[in-house]
């Protein structure tokens, strides 16, 4: 038995096929097909390829009648699936619910497990298997998360506020320089979790208990959107005396241009001496009460306790200190200029303040 007679075009196709095909039963049939065009017998194809003659057959029947269709493999699809796609839906709806509304008092959150009894127990399904219900969940995008906590702001003038350090954000007035200002801290001498490459089941251990026989630091920050750099002091208190000589040092920086400082609501930034001084050298652009994740300069000091700080236990603050000003050094030599702050975000379609804004 032999396959019929193949074209030249045909041949170089298979040729092609044997050298390039991944699936190894694709290759192994097309193998099969090439031996038997060049004029070997199904008995040298067995023992050659040490498959069976009706594979053999089989595969030189298929080729004859399909072509190279024949040469593709056809997966067949498994065991047909015992959970509906409806009770699927359903279950991934109970398992974003509570306990307590099915008056379960026992626990506030389902484990696997007890979802599992939950599900057998209303006659959802008649058995589940915990691997068989994760990856339902899987499926149906419902995944084990953390529960967040927001609060909302009372500021009847949340949303002109924000809209104007957007503006001052997105496009900076060509007479001035937008800086957004924050304080940092406390800067304790403490062992800091963090996260480093170790090897497997050997994390890197940090003492647990410390004291604060040194106390603790501040750092005042202030970041040029224009340029990307941060601007800082550390200093033992953060009153509005060491704000005020923050904000001449920025004021010092850039003297003939008007300074346009984004800062939050901070006692120490509403005081009287320093609304006083900033009347005749800046403008104070107070962001909305609650609304300090619009302050441009929080995502810096998270990168700055990310790479600098967490994973550390400093003895001193001078050790600390010069940790923070390494970063800052490193973090100014590759700044650039700040744009585009969250242009996808909810917050640019905005018109008044959502119940549940975070």
């Amino acid at each position: 038995m032999f396959i019929r007679p193949v074209s030249m075009e045909e041949g170089r196709r298979l040729q092609q096929i044997s050298r390039t095909a991944k699936d190894p039963v694709k290759l192994r049939r097309t193998i099969v097909v090439m031996m038997s065009a060049q004029g070997q017998s199904v008995p040298d194809i067995t023992s050659l390829m040490q498959v069976s003659a009706d594979y053999v057959r089989d595969v030189i029947h298929a080729f004859n009648e399909r072509e190279f269709e024949a040469l593709d493999p056809k997966w067949s699809g498994g065991r047909p699936r015992t959970i509906s796609s409806e009770v699927r839906e359903h279950i991934c709806l109970i398992a974003r619910t509570s306990p307590a509304d099915w008056r379960i008092t026992a626990f506030s959150t389902w484990s696997l497990t007890k979802l599992a009894e939950h599900l057998v127990k209303q006659s959802i399904v008649p058995a589940v298997g915990r691997e068989t219900l994760r990856r339902i969940l899987r499926e149906g995008k419902v995944s084990w998360q953390s529960t967040t906590t927001w609060k909302s702001s009372n500021d009847p003038d949340f949303i002109a506020k924000m809209h104007r350090v957007l503006a001052l954000y997105d496009t900076p007035s060509a007479d001035g320089r937008v800086v957004c200002v924050d304080e940092f801290g406390p800067l304790n001498l403490m062992p800091r979790k963090g996260k480093a490459w170790r090897p497997r089941r050997s994390p890197r251990r940090l003492r647990a208990t410390y004291n604060r026989y040194d106390g603790v630091m501040h750092m005042l920050a202030a970041l040029d959107l224009a340029t990307g750099k941060l601007y800082y002091r550390i200093r033992p208190r953060k009153r509005w005396r060491e704000f005020l000589v923050l904000l001449k040092a920025l004021r010092a920086c850039w003297p003939g241009e008007k300074l346009y400082v984004v800062l939050d609501n901070f006692s120490p930034h509403k005081h009287a001496n320093v609304r006083a001084w900033a009347a005749a050298n800046v403008e104070l652009v107070l962001l909305p009460t609650y609304g300090s994740w619009l302050n441009w300069t929080e995502s810096e000091f998270a990168a700055l306790r990310y790479f600098a700080l967490n994973g550390t236990d400093h003895c001193s603050h001078h050790e600390q200190n010069t940790a923070i000003a390494a970063y800052m050094h490193w973090h100014n030599a590759q700044s650039g200029p700040k744009t585009s702050f969250a242009p996808d975000s909810p917050i640019r379609t905005w018109t008044e303040y959502p119940a549940k804004a975070a």
